[in-house]
């Protein structure tokens, strides 16, 4: 059988012990493989400039991680049975192919620095794909914000009808939602976009390491300049990227817990498509609203992210721990997560049918009081007075209106400053600035 492992020495760990400590290290290394590999290209490309590889080595290494990042970009990669993670595996498959010239690639790095490395390389894209997402899910809802701006609807406070609302405020509530929800993440984003690499183990090396060139061609804003923040950084950048992934996720379990209810027979406010709902095996008239269920339980589930990262890594001192590995386990599978939550939403949303006559129902009348009491204060009569005179007219059944709003300040019924929201969101996304890590991606693979 295969064995690699990149700190081995003259002695066998007991098996038992292995198990243990290596965990979910070999399954989870997949979501790493191949920023793994791009982190070692540049890596060596950094070695050679500083006299550590000769060009003739830099070429066939490039020329066989390019082979390998193939590999890994068709979801072909695998970490064999006795190889310890993907560090090991890649530099196991560079010496079969190439001898000793594969056992150069670790000069002057640690696995603390490849793994740090290879988190936030992935971390970035997967932000990127979350903001994508994000973007195109708020679009949909400032769409139908727009095509349902002049359908009313009650609003509510205690779950008791309050005021009137509008699927227009509706829609467009969840879309400035997502404005915030960005906000937070380009700030991780932005934390994330740093370069750890060549802080090694945490302290540094003793090579004339260049790390502004690996930042430029891994495409970072920047370093982590100090070698032991660096280190210090793993578990903190987990856990900020957390927070605005579970602020997305609360944006969309409040817009599940609505849509279900509003889906309901006892508010009937909007129809979900019949192939977005599922059956009951004795009920044969259920349409159950499961997937906006699935949505809130698996968005509940990400706001507690942060919190399990918390735990993970609190009070530790500076300086690596094994801890920090099981910070894995929870944080590389919640992007798929909410990026399945964000598809799903984003589907039945652009599909889902609104009932445009709620309010015909006498039982919401009393949502117009306030109108009432507004118009009565506008004619001269004191706002306490005509309070009073309208909560008389309910007690006593002989309230009645028009059922018409007129609301024309900004971010009411009237005028929903859709655009001025939408122009937030293009600010942010524009923010970003993806287009230069492509680019700078596309550079090292030698794609542009």
């Amino acid at each position: 059988m295969t064995t690699q492992k990149l700190w081995e020495k003259n002695f066998e760990v007991n098996k038992e012990i292995e198990r243990f400590t290596v965990g979910r290290d070999r399954e989870l290394d997949l979501y790493l493989a191949k920023y793994d590999i791009m982190g070692s290209m540049a890596h060596i490309t950094m070695l050679e400039s500083i006299g550590l590889l000769t060009k003739s080595e830099l070429n066939i290494l490039l020329q066989e991680l390019k082979s390998i990042y193939s590999i890994a970009e068709q979801g072909l990669f695998t970490i064999e049975d006795g190889v310890e993670d993907v560090h090991s595996q890649v530099e196991l498959m560079l010496t079969r192919k190439l001898g000793d010239i594969g056992k150069k690639i670790h000069s002057g790095r640690s696995r603390n620095d490849q793994v740090l490395l290879d988190l936030k390389l992935f971390t970035r894209d997967q932000i990127k794909d979350i903001a994508q997402l994000c973007e195109a899910f708020f679009h949909t809802l400032q769409e139908q914000s727009e095509r349902y701006k002049n359908v009313l609807m009650p609003g509510y406070t205690h779950l008791q009808i309050a005021m009137p609302s509008s699927f227009g405020l509706w829609f467009g509530a969840y879309a400035e939602s997502l404005v915030d929800d960005m906000i937070l993440l380009q700030a991780a984003f932005r934390i994330c976009n740093r370069n750890p690499l060549g802080s090694a183990a945490g302290y540094g090396s003793s090579f004339p390491l260049n790390r502004t060139m690996t930042t430029k061609l891994l495409g970072f804003d920047t370093l982590n300049y100090n070698v032991v923040y660096a280190q210090m950084g793993r578990g903190k950048t987990e856990r900020n990227v957390a927070f605005a992934l579970a602020s997305i996720a609360g944006t969309l379990s409040k817009l599940a817990f609505d849509a279900c209810m509003f889906n309901s027979q006892n508010f009937g406010f909007v129809k979900l498509p019949n192939e977005c709902t599922t059956g009951s095996s004795i009920m044969p008239h259920k349409k159950n609203p499961d997937v906006f269920e699935l949505i809130r339980a698996k968005c509940n589930k990400l706001q507690s992210l942060p919190g399990q990262i918390m735990m993970i890594a609190n009070n530790l001192p500076s300086g690596y721990f094994r801890d920090l590995q099981i910070i894995k386990e929870v944080f590389l599978p919640a992007f798929d997560e909410l990026k399945d939550c964000l598809r799903m939403a984003n589907y039945i949303i652009e599909r889902i049918e609104v009932n445009k006559h709620i309010l015909d129902d006498e039982k919401y009348t009393p949502i117009f009081s306030v109108e009432k009491v507004n118009q009565l204060a506008a004619s001269g009569v004191p706002f306490r007075d005509a309070y009073k005179q309208v909560g008389l007219e309910i007690e006593a059944g002989k309230f009645s209106t028009n059922k018409k709003v007129c609301h024309t300040h900004e971010g009411s019924i009237g005028n929903l400053c859709t655009e001025e929201i939408a122009l937030q969101m293009q600010n942010i996304i524009q923010q970003f600035n993806f287009t230069l890590i492509e680019e700078a991606e596309n550079k090292l693979l030698n794609r542009s």
